[in-house]
């Protein structure tokens, strides 16, 4: 077990907050000309022959059966969908919004805990809930006005993550980390296959595979390669440090996107989304603090 290296955690989980962003900001610049498929394609694609070879060269275990192989097919899926789903969103909205809805993910994790695993959720946490919610919804406000339905779209991918990283609880611990990265990458890619073989003589627009000059297929592989190393630094990045402390830094990830969003697209917030922005990262640090706070005191309950 690594000894704990707070700040070493905590750049780890910095470098993720940066990371993130720009993959999607690329996804953003991509997704206007090369079809959701083949992003996805690719996304996983470059995620499997990055660490297959490595996990193969380090000879962690990989083999899954049983409970562990279905569960990790459920999360694959979920990971496909919730992905897709960004990746939609972002031909529609500004990187930053679509971030910024997207964070009402600790807030349905919250309740799935509540609901499905019985955690001990009390009011206060609950009514955070609420509130981070209504900011959510003061972010989506202005783009449902603009786009409609499509404005939605970062709530999918909040619900499909919160489910994702539910069964990434249930799983963490029979599971090496990179070696799970590396099956959900080859099960995603092999999963994307079938599709093409159906949808691209039908027609289908978003499941055809088409040529891509120099640049293009230089950001696909980028797209990859920030992907992977992302969630890489995440999973490094609790390995050094504990959750509570690493936390309140993945709200970074909003006002970092918001500046990749204004630098790359000259996007910002309006007034009233910046305000459910506001409102959203404050909430969701309220829970971060009250469940610390919680954990200190659970262990002196008798």
């Amino acid at each position: 077990m690594p000894q704990d290296r707070p700040l070493l955690g905590i750049m780890l989980m910095l470098g993720f907050c940066v990371l993130a962003p720009l993959g999607d900001a690329v996804a953003k610049v991509l997704g206007q000309t090369v079809p959701l498929g083949q992003l996805l394609f690719v996304r996983f694609g470059v995620q499997a022959l990055i660490l297959v070879p490595f996990i193969l060269a380090t000879g962690r275990p990989w083999r899954m059966q049983g409970r562990l192989l279905r569960l990790t097919i459920l999360r694959t899926v979920l990971h496909i969908i919730g992905i897709a789903a960004m990746f939609s969103a972002l031909r529609f909205l500004p990187l930053a919004d679509a971030v910024a809805i997207a964070f009402v993910m600790p807030f349905i994790m919250l309740l799935l805990g509540r609901l499905v695993l019985h955690e001990e959720v009390g009011m206060r946490r609950v009514a955070a809930c609420g509130v981070g919610f209504l900011g959510t919804l003061l972010v989506i406000q202005p783009s449902f006005a603009e786009v409609g339905l499509p404005a939605l779209l970062p709530l999918v991918v909040a619900v499909v993550f919160s489910l994702f990283m539910l069964i990434t609880r249930q799983i963490a611990k029979e599971t090496d980390p990179i070696s799970l990265q590396a099956v959900s990458g080859t099960m995603a890619t092999v999963a994307l296959i079938p599709l093409f073989v159906i949808g691209h003589p039908m027609g289908w627009g978003e499941l055809q595979l088409i040529a891509t000059g120099p640049q293009t297929s230089a950001l696909l592989l980028f797209i990859g390669v920030l992907g992977t190393l992302a969630h890489l630094l995440m999973t490094w990045s609790l390995r050094y440090a504990p959750s509570a402390t690493l936390a309140p830094m993945q709200y970074l990830e909003i006002p970092i996107a918001t500046f990749i969003g204004w630098l790359m697209f000259s996007d910002l917030p309006n007034g009233l989304a910046a305000v459910g922005i506001c409102i959203t990262i404050a909430s969701g640090l309220y829970i971060v603090l009250r469940e610390r706070a919680m954990s200190r005191i659970a262990p002196q309950v008798p």
